[in-house]
């Protein structure tokens, strides 16, 4: 904890921050430490509770209830706690000892306290404090084994209700909801600890269910929630494997979950149970998934599904089935095709589909740019430097932008004919200049000043007009070469 500096205070806040927490000095006060941790009050329009973590490589890191650090930013009520801190190494070293003394004192004390005495003790608290209260319901209901109480407790932990206002989880709540909804988790891997591994997976997927009901309705702007998602998937996965389930069952729930809203809140991937499913449970899997494929070629989850699981057993030709269920009009799904074939070897099949995606696109100004770029490409490395040309000249003609006179030039350099179709290109160009006045000069303007024909350009915007960077373009090079 020792080393804090003003420079790491600085460097965490900003200096904006950092500046405004210089005059929040004295409105430090009650000053608690810990084990890793400094606890204080701050007065600024409120009282503030913050909590610094001086850490080390990291540099200092904290929480503040302040609007400003509710959003999770280094605040100044958090500087100014921290520039209170630097100093005084001998009284954080002696305040961290009195706090382990206060904790083992503590214990000495709850220890020595006779079995009376310490029920009477919980029942006080209890009756005081109802979230200490509800976790020792849970415990106790995981204790007995009593799965409809814990079943009640868990719908009671992921109930919004408590949290929302006109139905929704704000942001400064959404901390605390997920705080509850976390204990959920605790009880399904109680269960799990205590040998009823499957009553544990019943209520992690009730739970999973749930949670996946409310999520639209918290603003989880800081990743609570989903963490609190990622924890119950992990403690269904151990529930799973201690309780060894039917292989056909799990596939199906997989398949079902993965096809769900709630997959994009667990983030659970099938493939992570292969173990547990062995090659029935697999085959399985493969069944379901292609059954709900074909209920839905276009749906998004279902062809990830079936992707995901194809390019597992290296199945390059359902790769390929499922991406041509569901053609886009622009040539790109052609152009994964077309990858896919590539990274298999299978060139000349993908050459055939990169090749198709450009026949079946009706207009080539819609086109996936990045599918001419890999057509050109091929040509180009194949010694097709002809039919790169005439690929670029067609996409040219369809879209003409500065963009795709750079490409067609290129092309036609590389193939050593760019004079003759240049003078085509630019009287493309100036037709249209012709037909659309200043618009279409625009773009004639462009490509004469890239291709650095000062003249041509300066010609072309004084007939058919340019817009203010084009007449500076202009404007420069005459300045640069009077120099």
């Amino acid at each position: 904890m020792g080393g804090l500096t003003e420079a790491q205070l600085r460097a965490a806040a900003g200096e904006r921050s950092y500046e405004r927490g210089l005059g929040y000095v004295d409105a430090v006060s009650g000053i608690e430490v810990g084990d890793g941790w400094i606890r204080a009050s701050v007065r600024g329009t409120e009282r503030y509770e913050v909590e610094l973590v001086p850490g080390e490589r990291g540099g200092p890191a904290g929480t503040c209830d302040c609007p400003y650090g509710q959003e999770g930013n280094f605040c100044k009520h958090l500087v100014a706690l921290g520039l209170a801190l630097i100093g005084q190494e001998t009284g954080l070293s002696r305040g961290r000892e009195s706090a382990r003394d206060r904790a083992r004192g503590l214990d000495a004390w709850l220890s020595d306290l006779s079995r009376e005495d310490l029920l009477a003790l919980v029942r006080e608290e209890t009756a005081e404090d109802r979230q200490l209260r509800r976790r020792l319901e849970l415990r106790a209901a995981s204790a007995r084994g009593d799965l409809a109480g814990i079943r009640s407790r868990i719908r009671e932990l992921l109930d919004i209700g408590p949290f929302a206002q006109y139905g929704y989880v704000e942001y400064a709540d959404a901390r605390a909801y997920a705080d509850q909804a976390g204990q959920a988790v605790s009880a399904v891997r109680s269960l799990t600890g205590s040998g009823r591994a499957a009553d544990a997976m019943a209520l992690a997927r009730e739970a999973i269910r749930l949670l996946a009901g409310v999520a639209e309705s918290v603003d989880d702007s800081d990743g609570w929630l989903g963490q609190t998602g990622s924890d119950l998937a992990d403690a269904h996965h151990d529930a799973c494997r201690a309780a060894r389930p039917d292989p056909e069952e799990l596939a199906h729930w997989l398949v079902t979950h993965a096809l769900d809203d709630a997959a994009d809140l667990t983030d659970i991937d099938p493939l992570d149970y292969e173990d547990l499913l062995d090659e029935q449970g697999m085959a399985a899997l493969r069944r379901y998934a292609t059954e709900a494929w074909k209920a839905n070629r276009t749906g998004w989850a279902e062809k990830h599904l079936m992707q995901r699981l194809a390019k597992s057993g290296r199945d390059i030709d359902t790769v390929i089935a499922v991406h041509a269920a569901d053609l886009a009009p622009n040539g790109h799904t052609h152009l994964l095709i077309a990858r896919e074939l590539d990274t298999a070897g299978r060139t000349a099949e993908a050459l055939e589909w990169a090749e198709r995606g450009i026949r079946e696109t009706e207009d080539l100004a819609t086109v996936d740019t990045a599918l001419v770029d890999h057509l050109t490409d091929r040509y180009t490395r194949t010694g097709r430097p002809a039919d790169a040309v005439a690929l670029r000249r067609d996409h040219f003609a369809a879209c003409r932008t500065l963009l795709t006179y750079q490409r067609l030039r290129a092309a036609a350099g590389a193939a050593a004919c760019w004079p003759a179709e240049r003078e085509t290109t630019l009287s493309l160009l100036r037709a249209d200049a012709e037909r659309a006045g200043t618009h279409g000069g625009r773009v004639l303007v462009d490509v004469l000043l890239d291709d650095e024909d000062i003249d041509a350009a300066w010609q072309a915007a004084g007939e058919f007009g340019a817009h203010d960077g084009q007449w500076l373009a202009l404007a420069n090079h005459v300045s640069y070469t009077q120099l």
